[in-house]
């Protein structure tokens, strides 16, 4: 059995840089894409049906959970967000690579689903002191809700061990540079085996 991966699951607190490293990934390695979640929400001018979400009326979401349809899925402010599992199993079946932006119950749900095609990095900042700074400098939420956000980095953190990876992100640069190397070896072939990666 191979032991290169092709679910590239990325998780982290808000703000820590995971959306970032994830648009690296991809600009960096043209042979993967972008995981396309399923959604209830509604379909926005421009968007793609199969490119930017699959759309599925509130009933039809309901039925795939019921039925075991979606790997994990999360409701946010009222809309379903989720992972279909026909859309991942094609995939690795066809031996594409996949990149995955989830929090941590989604990327533990992906583990479950897929042992042997997933790895799990976690994008951790240096402190809570300096997660909570730069949620502080992008301006764009109150002090409450930058405090639930905190409150939840610390519970996400709390399961970090459990990921194959953890990249400390106190330099962007390098975490770039960490996360390319990685993803490089399961890309193009022969990785190492699962380490610890953090930023001096």
């Amino acid at each position: 059995m191979s032991s290169r991966k092709h679910l590239i699951v990325l998780s982290a607190p808000s703000g820590a840089g995971k959306t970032t490293v994830a648009r690296h990934l991809l600009a960096t390695f043209p042979q993967m894409r972008f995981s396309v979640s399923a959604t209830t929400r509604q379909q926005r001018p421009g968007e793609l049906h199969g490119k930017d979400y699959y759309f599925l009326p509130r009933e039809e979401f309901r039925r795939a959970i019921e039925n075991g349809d979606l790997i994990e899925y999360e409701e946010i402010f009222g809309n379903y967000y989720g992972t279909l599992r026909s859309v991942v199993s094609q995939a690795v079946s066809r031996g594409e690579f996949l990149v995955f932006d989830v929090d941590v119950k989604g990327a533990l749900s992906l583990r479950q689903a897929f042992p042997d095609d997933t790895l799990l990095i976690f994008v951790a900042p240096p402190s809570l002191e300096a997660l909570e700074q730069r949620l502080t400098q992008r301006h764009t939420e109150t002090a409450e809700q930058i405090a639930t956000r905190l409150s939840r980095a610390e519970m996400e953190m709390a399961h970090q061990e459990m990921f194959d990876v953890i990249l400390v992100n106190s330099d962007l640069e390098h975490t770039l540079e960490r996360a390319e190397t990685l993803v490089r070896d399961h890309v193009e072939g022969s990785p190492h085996q699962p380490s610890l990666f953090t930023e001096p």
